[in-house]
């Protein structure tokens, strides 16, 4: 599949970040939702001065609730417009986006860039607490509670039969001609001196509901409901468990996008199209 840029026009791409506690996730909806990217191509268009919407692509659609400090798009302006605007571009969105939504950078981007297929991985953080107080009212809408004391060596250890490559159908929510095959590259647990538990999930791509319902089975393990290795068997299932809870929204928090070098983003971009199957899978 070819993702040329249309002649006279230019790449470019934004660095943002957003609490996603007001947006109905990342993409357009109909029925006049909120939604981060409506605003962002709202505030492009009439800082433009455009008669017509710039579509924004961007690395992972974040569902409603979900927050991002890392995250990337892309758009593809005229050359005329980024030649009149790009100097002050930054600045003028500033002023037009609202403060829950902030674009940090703008430039024009490499040959071969896209801001979803060129993407070596994405990783995100899931942060909970289980401190018996509760939540600390300043970090509530992005920290979990969970009312049963949490075994983080014990989590940790159902966490690595769990990387790698697997198909996750077990904890994506089916998409009709999607693959859950996914490759896993890191899934650890961290106890900060302030009592949150920080869970670092990196992967090159995730499924609808992959990183919620991975932490929701960890916590399972965690508060010892099930065993460290129960996890890991219903991953090898490759079916929904009931038992597996896709645990909320307000806690999990897109970090940052990777990217190869400049001349290797083309050849990515094609690879990341390919659907892919496990070694040994057949076709029915």
């Amino acid at each position: 599949m070819s993702d040329e840029v249309e002649p006279g026009h230019v790449r470019v791409r934004l660095d943002l970040s957003y609490d996603g506690s007001e947006f109905s996730g990342w993409a357009k909806q109909a029925g006049g939702r909120r939604t981060v990217q409506g605003e962002i191509e709202d505030a492009l268009r009439t800082v433009t001065r455009s008669p017509g919407t710039y579509e924004l692509t961007v690395a992972g659609r974040t569902d409603s609730g979900v927050h991002a400090r890392g995250q990337v798009a892309h758009v593809d302006l005229p050359r005329e417009v980024w030649a009149e605007h790009h100097g002050k571009l930054l600045k003028r969105l500033a002023g037009r986006l609202p403060r829950d939504v902030r674009v940090w950078a703008l430039r024009e981007a490499p040959a071969g860039f896209n801001a979803r297929f060129s993407a070596v991985w994405r990783r995100y953080a899931y942060r909970v607490t289980d401190n018996p107080g509760g939540v600390d009212p300043l970090l509530r809408g992005h920290v979990l509670w969970h009312d049963w004391p949490l075994d983080v060596d014990a989590m940790n250890e159902a966490a690595g039969g769990l990387l790698g490559e697997h198909d996750f159908a077990a904890y994506c929510k089916k998409r009709e001609g999607a693959t859950t095959i996914r490759t896993l590259q890191e899934l650890s647990l961290v106890r900060g001196e302030d009592g949150i538990v920080t869970a670092t999930v990196r992967a090159d791509a995730f499924c609808h509901n992959m990183v919620r319902s991975l932490i929701g089975a960890l916590l399972f393990v965690g508060d010892g409901h099930r065993p460290p290795d129960w996890p890991a068997k219903v991953l090898a299932a490759r079916v929904r468990d009931s038992a597996v809870h896709v645990v909320r929204p307000h806690g999990l928090t897109l970090e940052e996008v990777g990217y190869p070098a400049d001349e290797l983003l083309a050849a990515r971009n094609k690879e990341a199209r390919n659907k892919r199957s496990l070694p040994g899978a057949g076709c029915c």
